[in-house]
């Protein structure tokens, strides 16, 4: 999908995040933790995901059931970034996003919003809501929208398979134009294989596999961040929490922190005005 004006240089964004890395890294160090410290555990290991673990970059995601988090204790013992539930639907925003946010800022971790898709109300009106409650922070990660179906919501709307491409492209473009950054998808295998299979996207794809490598489960889509267990362990988090892995290494990370991109897409996409890394 190409825009016909360019989006914001990410000089910003690449000095606000790696002035934000760095102070980190003297904490880290410091103490022991941090981009090279210890990471932590998880309460139901599954053999199909153990490469997951011994990967350089980890994260977490987190939503209103980790209360009071502590993301200095999580950076300083080795999770490197955070995306925090915001917002869902048209009319919900998560009871511990804006505290999350500040804190996660406060301690140096690099975290970012993500926004739950709904399938009962327009992508127009959930786009504003998103825009209204999640702040365009230089410094931010790039945008998440969770895409999945919600068995457990009152809305019980399961849209076409082409109806539903367009309410996410629509979710996409106002989310990109709002940040200035290219959306990350995130989605499970159902949703995949029912929707999104088969579909080009220029965002990094973020994959639910949490028993098996994300190739093993999904066909033909390269990933940039795999959400390998939703049984974590790690210091800082009261209970249980869903932990991440970033597909490349610390140099990778960086290009990532500095253009908001996966850098092997950043060739591709560079033309359409995005990635911009800081001159």
């Amino acid at each position: 999908m190409f825009f016909s004006r360019p989006f914001p240089s990410y000089s910003a964004i690449a000095k606000g995040v790696l002035v934000t890395l760095l102070a980190g890294i003297v904490v880290a160090c410091s103490s022991g933790g941090g981009l090279y410290g210890p990471v932590q555990g998880d309460n139901r290991p599954h053999s199909g995901v153990d490469r997951a673990r011994g990967m350089p970059i980890q994260g977490i995601d987190v939503a209103r059931y980790q209360e009071n988090i502590d993301f200095r204790a999580a950076f300083q013992s080795g999770i490197h970034f955070v995306f925090m539930k915001a917002t869902e639907g048209k009319d919900y925003i998560d009871p511990n996003f804006r505290t999350n946010w500040v804190r996660a800022r406060q301690a140096g971790m690099p975290r970012g919003a993500y926004h739950f898709m709904t399938w009962c109300s327009l992508a127009s009106e959930q786009a504003a809501w998103f825009v209204a409650n999640v702040p365009n922070d230089a410094d931010a990660l790039p945008p998440v929208l969770d895409l999945e179906w919600n068995h457990l919501s009152s809305c019980k709307n399961k849209p076409s398979r082409a109806d539903a491409l367009e309410k996410i492209r629509v979710m996409l473009d106002a989310m990109e134009r709002h940040t200035g950054k290219l959306p990350i998808i995130y989605t499970d295998m159902t949703f995949h294989r029912d929707i999104l299979e088969g579909e080009y996207f220029p965002n990094s794809f973020w994959l639910r596999s949490t028993a098996a490598e994300p190739h093993e489960r999904y066909a033909n889509r390269t990933w940039t961040f795999w959400q390998w267990t939703q049984t974590g362990v790690v210091r800082g988090v009261r209970g249980e929490v869903d932990r991440n892995a970033y597909f490349g290494d610390q140099n990778d990370w960086l290009a990532f922190l500095q253009t908001g991109c996966d850098p092997r897409a950043i060739a591709a996409l560079a033309p359409t005005g995005r990635c911009l890394a800081a001159k």
